[in-house]
């Protein structure tokens, strides 16, 4: 009896840790679609030209990104594991397309920087998700009333074009941003330790595009707010 309980602990710890390697090797593709895509618009005046000179194509491309993030998220149960892995990384290409409008303000060197101060951050909170045993859903609940706090105040100060109160946000966005990826490592975690071990592959590939998600979306928005904090302006 001992023997088999050794042996199921040992196979249940190997299927989480592939399960969260197949969660984090989807996300560092999004990255990567988003970094590559970011680049060549930056790059490419006639990029430019089409994205940033029509109003109407960059703000379409924004509820674009919005549509897809609400989609993917609400109907991830019923569409397959293929449509649930193309709509990922189209949003990916569309982030990376927006958010070059970002990059194109601060130099190269601050970018690099910034990115490496971020993943080293975003790493040591996502093994700490993974490793402690505090039930981090108190945290993660605290830190979610946070990202709305910050969303109001950044579109308020839209209008006051405080930046004072933009560095403050950025500060805060980047502790609530730690938060929620420490928070969403330890649900990925749970999420493969619920799973039943029949699942099909095709389940499987949607739960880890779903949670790739999450973690490119806090990864993205650290990102953001670091760059605001430490990025040098062209």
């Amino acid at each position: 009896m001992r023997n088999m309980s050794s042996m199921e602990q040992t196979r249940a710890k190997e299927y989480v840790n592939s399960f969260v390697v197949n969660v984090y090797h989807w996300m560092t593709i999004g990255l990567a679609i988003t970094g590559l895509v970011a680049y060549a618009v930056m790059t490419n005046e006639v990029f430019q030209q089409i994205i940033f000179g029509s109003r109407f194509v960059f703000f379409g491309l924004i509820i674009a990104e919005l549509g897809f993030v609400f989609y993917l998220s609400a109907r991830i149960a019923k569409i397959s594991a293929g449509a649930a892995t193309t709509l990922f990384l189209v949003y990916a290409a569309l982030n990376g397309t927006t958010l070059s409008a970002v990059l194109m303000l601060y130099t190269g060197a601050s970018i690099v920087s910034t990115f490496a101060v971020c993943a080293a951050t975003f790493g040591v909170c996502s093994v700490y998700g993974m490793v402690t045993r505090r039930d981090l859903t108190s945290i993660g609940n605290f830190m979610m009333m946070g990202l709305v706090g910050i969303i109001i105040a950044s579109v308020v100060n839209i209008f006051l074009k405080n930046s004072g109160m933009e560095m403050i946000i950025s500060y805060i966005g980047v502790l609530v941003f730690v938060g929620l990826t420490a928070y969403d490592a330890q649900k990925i975690k749970y999420m493969a330790l619920s799973q039943p071990a029949d699942l099909d592959s095709g389940t499987l590939r949607k739960g880890a595009i779903l949670g790739a998600l999450s973690l490119y979306l806090d990864f993205i928005n650290m990102f953001l707010f670091l760059l605001r904090i430490l990025g040098d302006r062209d």
